[in-house]
């Protein structure tokens, strides 16, 4: 696609601009990702017979895992994003031509939701992510950080007694800070270092990443809100094979930026739409992912809502385990 449509994916404000987009980077996909054409040939689904959103056919998240997803090009994918997972099992490779896309798209869908990067400390606490290579959410945490350009921003491993020392500090300063963190490492500091938080939002990414029990997500909620004295905890919804995320403010629902959308499918009948309040496999369109597909079928459980918003249920039975999956219920 040229830079004038690209660049149109950040600037939708109505349903029809989204629907018309979608549409157009579907017949750009089919074209030129050989992975995905065959899929929609296999289902028999083409630019021909496509003229809906709701036709348009998502890609089994599992591709990710065993083809390369990526759009024809003469040039070299500038990174490549991998998923975490257990030893041994396959995980998601995304090949990403435009890094500059990702940065776009993770800055503006953040502060859609929140205020400038600018205006945060930003204390990242990913643990796992930071023992590994190719984390898109440690890529996007880093830039959170730079972005942020507080003096005290920064990565944290396993030292809580930093973490909490520097939290006091910011907290004495009245600094208005984003903690964000994978869970089992939330909870590791919460149960070593409970202090009260009136100057921080705590933003949880999901995982125990197999060093705890898995937790529903109220109950983990519940437990850093009593440790911290807060009365929300926000999450993150995103993963390796997306370039955008969703974010929840601490009512359990999760809304999206205007170039991403959710859907949920019969989970019996992976083609049928579901319908809002029920139950269903999680569709995901991210349209920030041109240059890879941008129409996947997740692996999720949830529901969406008339206002454009969905929550996350946990995750299908048969779905393996991955090192990025949310809490199961």
């Amino acid at each position: 696609m040229n830079n004038v449509q690209i660049q149109n994916i950040f600037s939708i404000s109505t349903q029809a601009e989204f629907e018309s987009l979608a549409l157009k980077i579907f017949s750009f996909q089919f074209e030129n990702n050989p992975v995905y054409q065959t899929f929609c040939q296999y289902v028999k689904k083409s630019p021909s017979n496509v003229h809906h959103v709701e036709e348009i056919p998502f890609l089994p998240i599992e591709f990710f895992k065993s083809h390369k997803v990526i759009v024809a090009s003469n040039e070299a994918p500038q990174t490549v994003f991998e998923s975490s997972g257990t030893t041994g099992s396959l995980t998601s490779k995304h090949y990403v031509h435009n890094l500059s896309l990702y940065q776009k798209s993770y800055q503006k869908g953040f502060t859609s939701f929140y205020d400038p990067i600018e205006s945060y400390c930003i204390l990242a606490l990913l643990p796992s992510y930071l023992e590994r290579k190719g984390s898109s959410l440690l890529y996007m945490a880093d830039d959170l950080v730079t972005q942020s350009q507080h003096p005290s921003s920064g990565f944290y491993l396993y030292d809580f007694k930093a973490l909490y020392e520097k939290l006091l500090q910011l907290e004495k300063e009245k600094t208005k800070t984003l903690l964000i963190g994978v869970s089992f490492a939330l909870l590791d500091l919460a149960e070593q270092y409970p202090l009260p938080l009136k100057h921080t939002t705590i933003m949880e990414t999901g995982g125990m990443k197999g060093r705890r029990k898995e937790l529903i997500r109220e109950e983990l909620h519940n437990i850093l809100k009593t440790s911290f004295g807060v009365p929300k905890i926000h999450s993150e919804y995103g993963m390796t094979e997306l370039l955008s995320q969703a974010y929840s403010q601490g009512d359990g629902l999760f809304r999206t930026p205007n170039w991403m959308k959710i859907q949920t499918r019969d989970t019996e009948d992976p083609f049928t739409t579901q319908s809002h309040g029920k139950t269903g496999g999680v569709n995901v369109i991210d349209l920030a992912n041109v240059n890879s597909c941008s129409f996947i079928a997740t692996q999720d459980l949830g529901k969406t809502y008339a206002d454009g918003s969905f929550e996350i249920l946990g995750r299908f039975d048969q779905s393996d385990v991955r090192g990025c999956n949310l809490m199961a219920l």
